[in-house]
């Protein structure tokens, strides 16, 4: 096996289901694993400075290889001291591929066996992704973990483009493993196959076979129920090594992220704390609310009484004015509250498996959220 600088480190398995409390030691320090990195785009989580993104509990960073090769432009994040030293964030940070992002926001996108050849979304531009350029971009970044190029297709798709798509980013994950070669840099592979069991389980044990640091399940969250990536998640994990990081990429709501856990998942990230604060909604242990509510007008509790972050120590009556007043300190709050709850929400799994009682602490979870919904409907 070869030696990687981003190491696994498997502590507990919770009995009563797939649960597993771990560390991940990066060349940037370690990471308490299960853990939820919130989506840093362009170098930035929008609206938090890196000193309260850290007050959120926040332990590793993602950034997006796509927005940043089209801006600032990966060499110019180089000679800012990579992403770390332009962004000011010391701990752990990850890259995705841009694979997502040519299949989600690129126009005119032709994927050949070469590569991904499109325009870019901001002017146009023709631009050519091949497995190569992505490690290329990525190691110009500097971030601790690399993800491999992988062809993400929509769901539901046809059969024979699903398996098209899997065989490829097969491909495409060796390529990316050939030419990698930053040594404090370690690359993820991620597993593709849509929702067929069969593929999926296939695609996890080839690429197992070729040794990577991690492994991501992919291509999800992408149009199908949460009960299909559930099933998927029951095929895929036992099929990871079990002495690497398993990372469901670009997940997502509190409830897929205990029942992932609960399934063996170590790692998560999605833009959903930050997006939903943007839109005047905060995540609480009772379901989201909903600040634009009038409801709230009058309201002098805070939106959760033992929640510590600085939204906290406002009225849910202010932060609904801040909102209707078009205040910018609105978003940036709900945006901090959110992140915060999710690092509170991992931190609290995380002591529910070193406890074995994760399967009652996801049943007690599930059951606030499924109330809050019913007494704060849409």
């Amino acid at each position: 096996m070869a030696a990687h600088a981003v190491t696994f480190e498997l502590h507990h398995t919770d009995p009563g289901c797939a649960a597993r409390r771990a560390t991940l030691h990066t060349p940037h320090g370690a990471v308490d694993l299960p853990t939820f990195m919130p989506v840093g785009t362009v170098g930035t989580v929008k609206g938090v400075d890196v000193d309260r993104l850290r007050g959120t509990g926040a332990q590793m960073v993602l950034g997006n290889t796509y927005h940043l090769a089209l801006r600032p432009g990966e060499e110019t994040v180089a000679q800012l001291g990579g992403l770390h030293g332009m962004s000011g964030w010391t701990g752990p940070m990850l890259t995705d591929s841009g694979g997502f992002q040519v299949f989600s926001l690129a126009k005119q996108v032709k994927i050949t066996e070469e590569g991904a050849r499109f325009h870019s979304h901001i002017d146009g531009a023709a631009l050519h992704l091949t497995p190569e350029r992505s490690v290329e971009i990525q190691q110009h970044l500097g971030a601790d973990v690399a993800m491999v190029l992988d062809h993400v297709v929509a769901l539901p798709n046809e059969h024979d483009a699903i398996v098209d798509a899997m065989q490829r980013s097969l491909r495409w994950a060796e390529r990316c493993q050939r030419h990698a070669s930053k040594p404090d840099q370690s690359l993820f592979a991620i597993v593709q196959g849509g929702l067929d069991a069969g593929l999926r389980v296939e695609c996890a044990e080839r690429l197992a076979a070729m040794d990577f640091a991690g492994y991501a399940i992919g291509g999800l969250s992408v149009g199908e129920t949460a009960e299909e990536m559930d099933r998927t998640l029951d095929a895929v994990c036992p099929a990871l090594p079990r002495e690497r990081p398993r990372y469901l990429m670009g997940v997502g709501t509190p409830r897929d992220l205990v029942e992932a856990i609960s399934r063996g998942v170590d790692m998560f990230d999605c833009v959903m704390p930050t997006r939903n604060g943007r839109n005047a909604l905060a995540f609480t242990d009772h379901g989201p609310l909903r600040l634009r509510n009038a409801r709230h007008k009058h309201d002098t509790g805070p939106l959760e009484e033992d929640c510590p972050c600085p939204a906290c120590g406002h009225s849910r009556g202010y932060l609904r004015h801040l909102f209707n007043a078009g205040e910018m300190l609105g978003p940036i709050l709900l945006s901090i509250h959110n992140l915060t709850y999710y690092q509170r929400l991992m931190a609290a799994a995380r002591a529910a498996i070193e406890e074995d009682r994760f399967v009652a602490f996801k049943a007690e979870k599930l059951a606030g959220w499924s109330a809050g919904r019913m007494t704060n409907p849409p």
